[in-house]
């Protein structure tokens, strides 16, 4: 007999803007927009087990079918919730909850705000054409600012993710014009840092958030996660204090968590990588950089942790469910020593995302592969926009 346990139902927590994936997020309307998270992984599988023994535990919405709202507000609320709830856990499933509410309710009641909110899906789950087609229609069309402001912030962060850097800096530089502040500028710094002004738009961010006094606002802290990918882009040790104040303020904040970490892996710190990753296995990125981080430090648990994310890695592709391919290569490379592997999975990635994590990744499976080609075609397109970064050494060879 399989028996299932109810998850408790555990109060959301506010997202700050500073809680990203890859690129940036925000907080306009009450609710945080992302790039690419760091996502857990399904449970392994297991077939050595009593009848009696809980195997999953099934978040609420699995297990009870709430009618949809007939309210598109009350609808909104729900939606929200279940992609906060994910970003939160770095459970995918919600997200798969919230498409399939969805996909109940009839097109032409969307509101703007149900747009918006299914744009963010769609981007979490890398329908991209589809979240951007979402997003330029509210913003051609929204009657609301806020809104469309929030649009643009969501649109600005989908290019940022794609490397469409020019189309990003159209809806960074309208949100300037509509809500000047730190978001917006954070917003452009991180188009000018990826096309060759890193230590300007450092330099012009820091200077405007110590002038910010509300030093808890989540505007703050926004920008303190962008100074953070700047910092880190220039090789600059100060990346590691606006993570940290970050964690400070959200120790929940899976993106500035792994990249705080992986960041003492690049600095040859495995050692302060580890408590950073510690209980939160069930997370890919963090998982990943825990098995690293145990092999540099000859840790007794490494062979066990490798097994468990050969397994797991297996049984999502198994399943169909890989929804980020970066972690995997990442494995491959880093941990297996299987180059020529990681870069094929790298290079999928990169048609998609094209954050400097995932460029970086090209760049270094192609190295240790022998493969000049794709790591001149990244190089080209590095060129191609002025960007340069501390962390891509292979761009000299």
């Amino acid at each position: 007999m399989l028996r299932y346990q109810r998850a408790g139902k555990g109060a959301l927590v506010a997202l700050a803007p500073a809680l990203k994936g890859g690129a940036f997020s925000v907080i306009l309307t009450g609710m945080a927009v992302f790039g690419s998270a760091a996502w857990a992984a399904p449970a392994d599988i297991r077939t050595d087990f009593n009848d009696a023994d809980i195997l999953v535990t099934l978040p609420q919405p699995a297990l009870t079918r709430a009618p949809l709202p007939d309210n598109a507000a009350e609808l909104a609320d729900t939606i929200q919730q279940q992609i906060l709830q994910a970003r939160r856990d770095g459970d995918p499933r919600y997200l798969g909850y919230a498409s399939g509410l969805l996909g109940q309710w009839p097109e032409d009641r969307l509101t703007d705000r149900l747009r918006v909110l299914r744009a963010t899906v769609r981007q979490s789950l890398h329908q991209f054409d589809d979240a951007r087609a979402d997003l330029q229609t509210v913003i051609n069309t929204a009657n609301d600012p806020t809104q469309k402001r929030q649009a643009q912030l969501t649109l600005a962060n989908l290019e940022l993710v794609q490397g469409r850097y020019e189309q990003a800096a159209v809806q960074c530089q309208a949100l300037i014009e509509s809500s000047p502040g730190l978001v917006a500028h954070s917003c452009q710094a991180q188009v000018q840092g990826r096309t060759g002004q890193p230590q300007a738009a450092y330099q012009q961010l820091l200077d405007r958030t110590r002038a910010e006094q509300r030093h808890n606002s989540s505007a703050r802290l926004w920008a303190e996660g962008t100074l953070a990918d700047l910092a880190a882009q220039l090789g600059d040790a100060r990346a590691r204090d606006h993570w940290r104040f970050i964690l400070s303020q959200q120790p929940d904040d899976l993106y500035t968590r792994a990249r705080l970490a992986d960041w003492f892996l690049d600095n040859n710190q495995p050692e302060n990588a580890l408590p950073l990753t510690e209980g939160y296995e069930h997370v890919d990125s963090l998982a990943v950089i825990q098995a690293i981080a145990m092999l540099q430090t000859n840790h007794h648990q490494a062979n066990a942790m490798i097994t468990r994310l050969k397994e797991r890695f297996s049984e999502a592709r198994w399943r169909g469910s890989l929804l980020h391919e970066r972690d995997l290569a990442r494995f491959q490379l880093d941990v297996e020593g299987q180059p020529q592997q990681a870069l094929s999975h790298a290079l999928a990635n990169w048609q998609d995302q094209r954050e400097p994590e995932d460029t970086r990744l090209v760049l270094r499976a192609s190295v240790a592969a022998g493969e000049d080609e794709p790591a001149n075609t990244v190089r080209n397109w590095l060129n191609q926009h002025r960007q340069t970064d501390s962390r891509f050494p292979e761009t000299d060879s």
